[in-house]
């Protein structure tokens, strides 16, 4: 019999839990020809939401809790569930229940036909706001473009991946981590499924735009050097400019005899090349940073708890 993972990374979700015990209990239940288990990852929560897993657990022993021992973000959470699920295949979805149980079964028909990937295709994004949906559209579009690996526009996390894709993830150990392109990275045989995003069924969202923000510039540094590139442009562009600008003040100086104007032209220039100048810094900055902190080698998280017990040190003691 197949064994099938389902991966739930969950941060302070202690309102949708009782929904999502019920719709996955219905999906396994409905599906007996597999072996099921679900591996919650509760990164950090700061409620109720270990504590409710925990109960879902005594109540079903399919279900799994692993607790990170600090909020390290879904990136990472979702790294720790991959280390963790031991199926034939794992589903990733998200716990506020916006990726559909439902759709499970059509992804394992699939996956059956020999694909290893297959991704959940959005229809439509629910009730997100526009200038989200705007913004989430032009930001695909540009990593798309610059990246060189090909980057499938308006999917996300929910899909469905064989063993040996897991297996695949699971080397790459990187610090700063884009899961979503990491998809891509790995390859392997790829096909999609349609399904409607629904809303939130209880809770609020997690993601502002700072972070949202903040996992875009996430995606362009590990996937694309365009920053870099168009630093070196403006660089260039500026000094011919610059060039052209000294040749043309020669000009009206010697031949036409036009005074050169003084402090307006000055403070402009200093402005205009010092922005220019930040800028590139901070493009260089982005990628040094990253360089940095992979440079540590650092474990990516660390477990606290599995299913309730303490992990324990080299000794063999419980971790205080």
């Amino acid at each position: 019999m197949k064994k099938i993972s389902i991966l739930v990374p969950m941060f302070n979700e202690q309102e949708v839990l009782p929904s999502l015990y019920d719709r996955l209990s219905s999906l396994m239940n409905a599906n007996p020809d597999y072996e099921w288990e679900v591996v919650m990852v509760d990164d950090g929560s700061q409620d109720n939401t270990a504590l409710l897993a925990l109960q879902m657990r005594e109540r079903d022993k399919r279900f799994h809790i692993v607790e990170l021992s600090r909020n390290f973000g879904k990136e990472t959470a979702m790294l720790a569930g991959i280390d963790t699920v031991s199926g034939d295949c794992m589903v990733i979805m998200d716990a506020d229940l916006q990726h559909p149980p439902e759709v499970i079964p059509e992804m394992i028909k699939k996956w059956e036909e020999g694909y290893d990937d297959v991704y959940g295709k959005r229809i439509s994004r629910g009730k997100e706001p526009w200038l989200r949906k705007k913004l989430t559209e032009f930001y695909y579009n540009l990593l798309q473009k610059s990246a060189h690996i090909p980057i499938i526009k308006n999917v996300g996390d929910f899909r469905l991946l064989d063993k040996s894709c897991v297996n695949a993830l699971r080397q790459l150990r990187e610090t700063h981590r884009y899961t979503k392109g990491l998809y891509c990275y790995i390859g392997f045989k790829k096909t999609s499924v349609d399904f409607e995003q629904g809303d939130r069924e209880a809770g609020e969202t997690k993601w502002n735009y700072f972070k949202l923000l903040g996992l875009a510039i996430e995606g362009i540094t590990s996937y694309t050097t365009l920053p870099l590139r168009i630093a070196t442009m403006m660089g260039s562009v500026i000094s011919m400019g610059a060039m052209i600008y000294l040749v043309y003040v020669l000009f009206k100086t010697f031949l036409v005899g036009d005074p050169v104007a003084g402090f307006p032209t000055i403070i402009v220039c200093l402005l205009f090349l010092g922005g220019i100048i930040l800028l590139t810094l901070g493009v260089l900055g982005e990628y040094i940073a990253r360089i940095f902190d992979e440079s540590k080698q650092r474990p990516a998280y660390f477990i606290r708890e599995v299913d309730g017990k303490r992990q324990k040190d080299g000794r063999g003691r419980e971790i205080e």
